[in-house]
């Protein structure tokens, strides 16, 4: 079963409405087995495809995961970048932000963070954080020292997605190429995940009270979610949403959503000049 990717963008413009996006679709594979080959096959290809965009140097990939907790973004990382050379791959994870970080814009911290040409970064969580848990609890956002001119702003959450989005134009004219999975879990898929955590002894580190607490803001998530969607999918920097009740078929999305924008990008190989194989062939002989 052919995985199309369009079927889960977000079009630019579009009214995002969650409850109309499904967290689970028709298996692409019929047993565990069809979907390891299929995913070996997705991370070999990922792994060729990387050569190439570290050796064209032309462009560098940013991968941004977002989605509620334990919807799966620290396994599709692992699984279906399994292949990747970590010389050309960089992870980095945002937590609350530090001291530091408070006294900067909200996009600051995560420049430092930004791929080099011919690299792949990921960020698990990202800048979005300061539109979604930020915007479902005030408090944070209070203690980030803005004026009460900003605060009292009307479209002040409007203002923060047109910051977004002309970040993410900035960066598309740089050569950064950006792709934003929104991982889509149903809310008994989560509760059936955290019993999981609880009940496993080698998951237990993953489940804490905040855990629980924050289950409790579940349709406040999901409306700050809907609306950054809807207010920041564009051509240069799509969001797509992802069903993630069935973990394998959502980390074969996600492969192959990767594996589209790779190949959209024009690399190639450097090209060796006329002299340069002629010095080659010199130094070959001298072996």
């Amino acid at each position: 079963m052919k995985i199309t990717t369009k079927d889960f963008r977000v079009r630019p413009g579009e009214n995002v409405t969650l409850e109309e996006w499904p967290t689970v679709v028709q298996s692409f594979c019929k047993s565990k087995k069809r979907y390891r080959e299929i995913l070996e096959e997705h991370v070999k290809e990922l792994s060729s495809l990387q050569r190439l965009h570290y050796a064209s140097n032309r462009y560098a990939l940013l991968l941004i995961f977002q989605g509620m907790d334990a919807a799966g973004k620290d396994g599709a990382i692992r699984h279906v970048m399994s292949g990747i050379n970590p010389q050309g791959c960089q992870v980095f994870s945002f937590k609350q932000p530090s001291a530091e970080e408070l006294e900067h814009d909200f996009l600051w911290r995560t420049v430092p963070c930004l791929p080099e040409r011919g690299r792949i970064g990921i960020f698990n969580r990202s800048y979005y954080e300061d539109v979604l848990i930020v915007r479902v609890h005030p408090r944070i956002l209070r203690a980030q020292g803005l004026s009460h001119e900003l605060l009292d702003k009307k479209n002040f959450w409007d203002e923060r997605y047109r910051s977004i989005v002309g970040f993410e134009e900035h960066l598309y004219r740089s050569g950064t190429r950006i792709v934003k999975v929104f991982l889509h879990l149903s809310k008994s898929e989560q509760r059936k995940r955290f019993r999981e955590r609880i009940d496993e002894p080698d998951k237990n580190w993953k489940f804490s009270l905040a855990d629980i607490q924050e289950r409790n803001y579940w349709e406040h998530y999901r409306k700050a979610y809907a609306a950054c969607l809807s207010g920041t999918s564009t051509n240069h920097a799509p969001w797509y949403v992802v069903p993630a009740d069935d973990k394998e078929n959502a980390r074969l999305i996600v492969s192959q959503i990767i594996l589209d924008s790779l190949s959209e990008l024009k690399m190639a190989y450097p090209k060796i000049t006329s002299s340069r194989r002629r010095e080659l062939a010199g130094l070959r002989k001298r072996l």
